[in-house]
């Protein structure tokens, strides 16, 4: 089973994603972020899942539509660790530039 671990910038990316929530929906933000964190729990027994994004990161697709978000990590074999670099919604134009 591989380990996930959350990279320092995950939880500036969920401040915003509550923030977005509060303004337009309060009452799903607790649910949603909930939702994301048992998404991210798939990728101990399936680290591959995620679709290709680049040459080694993969984006977990979680949710659909209006409710839909991104999370961007790295699988690391050697050490049987998902990285997870960063979390957006799927209406969000890009990640932050200070990815590595």
């Amino acid at each position: 089973m591989a380990r996930v671990e959350l990279g320092d910038r995950i939880s500036v990316d969920l401040q915003r994603i509550v923030a977005h929530l509060v303004e337009h929906d309060a009452s799903a933000a607790e649910d949603r972020v909930a939702g994301i964190f048992r998404a991210l729990d798939v990728l101990e027994e399936n680290p591959l899942i995620g679709r290709l994004s680049s040459d080694e990161w993969r984006e977990l697709v979680i949710g659909r539509d209006a409710h839909g978000y991104l999370a961007l990590y790295i699988y690391k074999p050697l050490d049987d660790t998902v990285y997870v670099l960063a979390i957006r919604s799927q209406r969000e134009a890009g990640y932050a530039a200070d990815l590595p």
